[in-house]
């Protein structure tokens, strides 16, 4: 099943990122650059997976999703949405689910991603072994998982850490990962890309599956080679 996968920056890490939020400035969810970002750092961390992938599918942004993680963001706590496994979206039986909280001036969605990816020095992909926390890395690159929604949120406080005006952010994925297998096939990228799918930098690309409703139609492929 879906397993926990929760992280928190510490207030001491200097400031490396050139975006400074306030409690008035913090992207919505229908915010383009925000949707971009969220829908691009993923699927550029997916796509540099190693070993490569056969199976990474391409992901893109949900609405519903991203509705989801907005209302969980709101409740200011450091721990999952316990309805995760009931049937949240319509097309999906069960959702994953990653968070990070941390300082507002540290915030940004390329260093939240990135901090999720990273715990893959953690984790022995031959063996599936973890030597610290790694699901929010194994759910970031799982392949089965092709729609993802966040949301970030001010909190004075969150329930759960210790830290004040926090910036928490939450992102949802359909189908959930982190089931106890290993999170993609490895071999030659796109070798095992679903029918009528193309290869997009080393993504598996389908555009009826990758089709993004309403105003979010024209980000549909944004993802550009970093």
């Amino acid at each position: 099943m879906r397993g926990a996968a929760l992280a928190w920056t510490s207030w001491m890490i200097s400031l490396v990122s050139s975006s400074f939020y306030t409690t008035d400035t913090l992207p919505d969810i229908q915010n383009e650059d925000f949707i971009r970002n969220c829908s691009l750092f993923h699927n550029k961390f997916r796509s540099e997976v190693n070993p490569p992938a056969t199976n990474m599918l391409y992901m893109t942004w949900d609405p519903v999703l991203a509705q989801i993680a907005k209302g969980w963001a709101k409740k200011c706590q450091f721990a999952h949405n316990p309805q995760l496994s009931q049937k949240l979206h319509p097309n999906f039986t069960a959702l994953g689910e990653n968070i990070w909280s941390g300082s507002m001036s540290l915030f940004s969605v390329s260093r939240a991603i990135a901090a999720w990816y990273n715990e893959v020095r953690f984790y022995e992909f031959r063996t599936r072994k973890c030597n610290h926390v790694c699901g929010h890395y194994t759910q970031v690159v799982w392949a089965d998982s092709y729609k993802v929604g966040c949301a970030v949120q001010f909190c004075p406080q969150v329930s759960g850490i210790s830290y004040s005006n926090v910036a928490h952010f939450v992102c949802n994925y359909g189908p959930a990962g982190n089931y106890p297998t290993w999170p993609y096939e490895k071999g030659r990228s796109c070798s095992a890309c679903q029918k009528n799918d193309k290869c997009l930098y080393n993504l598996c690309v389908n555009q009826q599956r990758d089709q993004v409703t309403g105003m979010y139609i024209n980000l549909l492929f944004s993802f550009l080679p970093m």
